[in-house]
């Protein structure tokens, strides 16, 4: 059998194959199967081979560490790219030490002063709250069945504390916040923050009751006189806006108190400029940045 003999019988060899397995994947087809057809690879052809791909590599425990600059900006002084010139100018120091190097990395835990003031690198927070009654205005009492923290302890993860106190039986606008300089802004006699107060009486107050109130009246602890005090309704004369900034202990009861009345019911309905609309009683909510900012000029 000579050379193209043989070629011709493997061409017919290979058609028949060929026919068959057409025929076989036109049935395949038919069907509906999904069909796949891997290609045979050459002889003396390796396969490819490549590396597998790297797992994903396990997190490392948090070390609790940042880096300075970062600290800063966390604390509310500046950006991140301010603060690197402050560092470079020898403005902040690390639990005493100047610091000018950069990339350094500090612990929360670490005293670190900018310009010989501490600061705080935790997220600040603020939380407006509608304090209801028979919540006491305390981070923590052991006598004080319930305060305020109960009703905000889902906020935020921060620690966040009020801003001010409302007795037990005062209801209204309370600010919670971690942000200690504002706190004490806010708190502070000479910023004479505007807070009001809806004040509901056992007995109608007199007009005379009225100047008083708005004249001054003296208690134990020195003369106090309201920025502003009006009937809410004319017809109602038990129902009294009392406007203060003072910040003493049950001040506004006591006003009231001394000139023979007893306070039924009070309510702040207005502090620093923020309100209690759309909230309703218990519950709280997150100041707005631009809330944040208004309170911070003030």
């Amino acid at each position: 059998m000579n050379r193209n003999q043989g070629k011709g019988r493997r061409d017919a060899s290979d058609n028949r194959r060929k026919g068959k397995n057409e025929r076989s994947l036109g049935k395949e087809r038919a069907s509906g199967k999904k069909v796949i057809r891997l290609k045979k690879r050459p002889e003396g052809v390796k396969p490819k081979t490549g590396k597998l791909p790297r797992s994903r590599p396990e997190r490392t425990a948090t070390t609790g560490e940042m880096r300075l600059n970062r600290f800063i900006a966390n604390s509310g002084v500046c950006s991140r790219r301010e603060a690197d010139k402050y560092i470079a100018a020898g403005l902040v120091t690390v639990n005493g030490e100047p610091v000018t190097e950069m990339g350094v990395k500090v612990k929360m835990s670490d005293d670190v002063r900018f310009d010989g003031r501490r600061l705080n690198a935790e997220k600040k927070v603020y939380v407006l709250l509608n304090k209801p009654k028979d919540f006491m205005t305390t981070t923590q009492d052991p006598h004080a069945d319930r305060t305020v923290m109960d009703l905000v302890k889902d906020a935020c993860d921060e620690r966040i504390y009020p801003v001010g106190r409302l007795d037990r039986n005062t209801t209204g606008v309370l600010l919670l916040t971690n942000d200690g300089e504002l706190s004490d802004k806010l708190t502070h006699p000479s910023h004479k923050v505007k807070k009001i107060y809806q004040v509901t009486l056992n007995k109608p107050v007199t007009k005379n009751d009225v100047l008083q109130i708005a004249d001054g009246v003296e208690l134990e602890d020195g003369k106090i006189a309201a920025d502003a005090v009006s009937f809410i309704d004319p017809a109602d004369k038990t129902e009294i806006g009392l406007e203060i900034h003072s910040g003493r202990n049950r001040i506004v009861r006591r006003i009231f108190e001394h000139l023979g009345y007893k306070v039924k019911k009070l309510d702040r309905v207005y502090f620093a400029g923020l309100t209690k609309k759309n909230l309703p009683r218990g519950r709280w909510r997150i100041l707005s940045k631009k809330e944040v900012q208004f309170l911070k000029m003030k």
